[in-house]
């Protein structure tokens, strides 16, 4: 198992947090794309969110096409860069390669799709031109994949678009939520900015809608508005000590780790509550920050967890330890947290039960809460006759819009929190939507 050194310097912290799938080198991306079969039913097209033609792109690197391949990516998913990194291609596309059935690794698709567009970003191709004017405007609210997957389709239809984003960055989790052995900062940007010079959307940062007043703005100067707000703060659990010092929501922790680097100081002993992607993120980071024990617990057995094997594996090999079928009770210490008290639990009749005669607790000097975020229903109250579920879901019809017929949705807001890569595909269609509605 993997033991890190608290990073002191920047050098030092992305020695700890060194990709996880590096940009590969002309000589890699050739011999990689020669190994694909091309197969006649490309079970790989299928297995993508968002359809991009593999067998094309991965024969247009094959062949020294690369700004072909690019395009091929992009006109199926305007994120295409970072979604051939952060995508769970092992589950996905790469899960599907026929390769798998013949006990051979299967092609690195993502790499592949990463390599292509990558060269294409650096080289500041011009692959897109925006529509011709139609004189209508679109705006959206959220500049993460979705909305700006929504707005670059709908600047090739000759709209106008401008982004309303609460921070001061683009992308949204993509920026701000991910780990930094997944996809650096600079990658992210760099690829909205390659889309924002060609397509010429505009962003208001620090631009948050939380009144009435500024959506009723919006619907007057706006033909139609698309929801693309990803999901809120970490949700409370009302446990017995949660607002003590040095505990934290784990979207919050990757946000700050994002921002601030090696200048993050995380304690020697860690305890991450939750079984999800996000709860092996914020456990793997931890531990790569140096924290001497990282302890990662989970209400439920390993087999229930919500978490990808691979992300499981990934923290597991960076030194985190887990806890299984336990659950938190109290979050112990004297105005900062000194340990968490425990309840072991067990399926009776097919139901969870916490025993609370089994008890103990783990001590430690951080809790990182990975137990789901809010959702935004706040701004979805501010928006007349708008339907949502009874999980703060907003309903859309086919062509992502809303039961307001003037706003459109898709991403985190409709899903209740998925992949980049379905983000993407939603912001794409509910652009396309849009056009149909306002071109009817």
């Amino acid at each position: 198992m993997a033991e890190y050194k608290k990073p002191t310097s920047e050098a030092e912290f992305e020695k700890n947090f060194k990709q996880k799938k590096p940009l590969m080198n002309d000589t890699e991306a050739y011999y990689e794309a020669s190994r694909c079969l091309f197969c006649y039913d490309a079970p790989c097209i299928q297995a993508c969110p968002t359809s991009i033609d593999i067998p094309l792109f991965i024969k247009q690197i094959h062949t020294d096409n690369v700004t072909g391949a690019s395009r091929t990516i992009f006109d199926s998913n305007w994120l295409g860069n970072a979604c051939g990194v952060v995508c769970p291609t092992g589950v996905l596309c790469e899960g599907a390669c026929v390769y798998n059935h013949q006990d051979v690794p299967p092609i690195q698709i993502g790499r592949l799709q990463n390599y292509a567009t990558n060269k294409t970003i650096e080289a500041d191709k011009v692959i897109f031109k925006v529509g011709k004017s139609n004189g209508k405007k679109i705006a959206v609210i959220g500049a993460g994949p979705a909305g700006i997957a929504c707005a670059c389709e709908a600047r090739t239809l000759g709209y106008e678009v401008d982004i309303f984003e609460a921070k001061a960055k683009p992308s949204g989790l993509t920026v701000y939520g991910i780990a930094p052995y997944k996809i650096t900062n600079e990658e992210v940007l760099e690829e909205v900015d390659y889309l924002q010079k060609q397509l010429q959307f505009n962003i208001k940062y620090n631009s948050a809608v939380t009144s009435k007043k500024q959506l009723q703005d919006i619907e007057n100067e706006y033909d139609a508005v698309f929801i693309g707000v990803g999901l809120g703060a970490t949700r409370y659990l009302g446990l017995d000590g949660e607002d003590k010092e040095n505990v934290i929501g784990a979207v919050e922790f990757v946000e700050e780790l994002r921002m601030k680097h090696h200048k993050l100081n995380v304690p020697k002993k860690v305890v991450v509550l939750g079984g999800g992607n996000t709860a092996m993120d914020a456990a793997s980071e931890a531990a790569r920050m140096g924290a001497r024990k990282t302890v990662l617990a989970y209400r439920n057995s390993k087999e229930k967890m919500g978490a990808y094997g691979f992300e499981y594996d990934l923290a597991i090999s960076a030194g985190v330890d887990s806890l299984f079928n336990v659950t938190p009770i109290a979050i112990t210490g004297n105005g900062k947290v000194e340990g968490v008290k425990f309840a072991k639990t067990e399926m009776v009749d097919g139901k969870l039960q916490t025993n609370m005669s089994n008890t103990f607790i783990v001590r430690c000097d951080m809790v990182i809460k990975a137990t789901g975020q809010a959702k935004q229903g706040h701004l979805y109250d501010l928006i007349d006759n708008l339907e949502i579920d009874n999980k703060t879901r907003i309903i859309t019809n086919n062509e992502f819009q809303t039961s307001n017929p003037k706003y459109f949705a898709g991403g985190d807001a409709i899903n209740g929190g998925a992949e980049v890569v379905n983000a993407a595909y939603d912001g794409k269609m509910a652009a396309l939507g849009i056009h149909n509605w306002l071109t009817k």
